[in-house]
This record gives C-alpha cells, sequence and structure tokens, in this order.
C-alpha cells in the first residue's frame, strides 16, 4: 500500500487582519473521532472566540473529509481549510482555525483568504512526513506459543505490549501490506492455535 502524507506533531500560526485576530492550528489526527476530540479541546480552550472553524481528512476506507463554517458565510471558511489540505495532499490530519471578531467585515473574499493563510500558516509551522499505513492486531495465544510469537515480531522489529494473565496476549501495530504475511507465518509457527484480531 502506498505511503502518505501528514504532519507529525502540531503546528499554530497567529495573525490579525483588520482587527481580527487569527489562529491556525493543525494536528495528526489517525481517525475521525481523534479529529473531532481535537475539535472540541480547540472549542473548549476558547470559550470565547467567534468562530471556531475546521477541517480533517482522515485516511479509513473510504477517505473521511468534512469541513464546517461555524457561522461564517457558506463556503468561505471550512472549504477553503479542506481545500488546503487535499492541495498539500495531506491525510490524517484536522485543522482549525480560530476567530476573534474584530469589529470590521473582512467581506467573503477577505475570509477566504484568511482562513487559508491560517491553514498554510500552520502547515508551515510543523513537518510534513511520508507514512506507510498500519493497522493494530491484537495476537493471542497460550504460554506454550507465546516464546514463538515473541521470537517473530521481535524479528520483524515490530512494537508490542505482551499481557501474561490467563492467556498471553501481543499487542502490536503491524504495517498494513506486511499484516497477510505476518499472520500466516504465526498460524504456521502456532499450528493454528494463535488468535488474530486486527
Amino acid at each position: 500500500m502506498a505511503s502518505f502524507r501528514t504532519v507529525d506533531r502540531p503546528g499554530e500560526h497567529a495573525f490579525e487582519r483588520r482587527k481580527s485576530q487569527f489562529l491556525g492550528r493543525i494536528e495528526p489526527a489517525r481517525t475521525v473521532p481523534a479529529a473531532e476530540q481535537a475539535i472540541d479541546a480547540v472549542r473548549a480552550a476558547h470559550p470565547d472566540a467567534s468562530h471556531v472553524v475546521a477541517a480533517y481528512r482522515i485516511r479509513a476506507d473510504p477517505l473521511r473529509e468534512w469541513s464546517n463554517d461555524d457561522g461564517e458565510p457558506r463556503g468561505s471558511a471550512g472549504p477553503p481549510v479542506l481545500s488546503v489540505i487535499e492541495g498539500q495532499s495531506l491525510e490524517n490530519v484536522v485543522v482549525t482555525v480560530v476567530r476573534y471578531y474584530g469589529g470590521t467585515n473582512l467581506g467573503i473574499g477577505g475570509l477566504v483568504r484568511s482562513y487559508t493563510d491560517a491553514t498554510t500558516g500552520a502547515i508551515a509551522a510543523t513537518k510534513v512526513v511520508e507514512r506507510v499505513p498500519h493497522q493494530p492486531v491484537t495476537i493471542t495465544v497460550t504460554y506454550d506459543d507465546s516464546g514463538t510469537v515473541r521470537s517473530i515480531l521481535e524479528s520483524e522489529t515490530i512494537a508490542f505490549d505482551a499481557a501474561y494473565e490467563a492467556a498471553v496476549t501481543f499487542d502490536a501495530v503491524v504495517p498494513t501490506a506486511e499484516y497477510d504475511d505476518l499472520k500466516d507465518r504465526i498460524l504456521s509457527a502456532t499450528s493454528g492455535r494463535a488468535d488474530l484480531d486486527g
């Protein structure tokens, strides 16, 4: 599966335009709920803001894209933010732009320019990286098979957490393109006794 472009950490860009204050923020988000939590957190941090415009692109099946104008004239805020994200081919990101109204109307063109600038500036303030799609997997085995599974995961340099209870559970994140091969290898090595949920 092809790699994709995303950001590795949050980035922010603040500026003033005709007395309105704008604060753009981009951050990584692997899921729609994570993106929505990020938007809620920004709203909570800026309860007095006139608008908190948001957009996200989340790598899913199919790709999830969403934006809102949050009370700004229709199409003047959220769609321009999403357009910048799309134009830079970014995925698994969420952008919020906080606006404190300064008493002077910016007009549709001014709003589009401001929300575009806030997004572009936030992206410039972080680092864009290439990522390979990964997926979580939980492997449950008996104690007798646990050493075999641990050896396979370590040989593939796959990070994992192990829990030794009634059975042994390995929680790992695996490159999506390698999942089927890893599953086959573990099932073969344990004569089909391993339970993989991923």
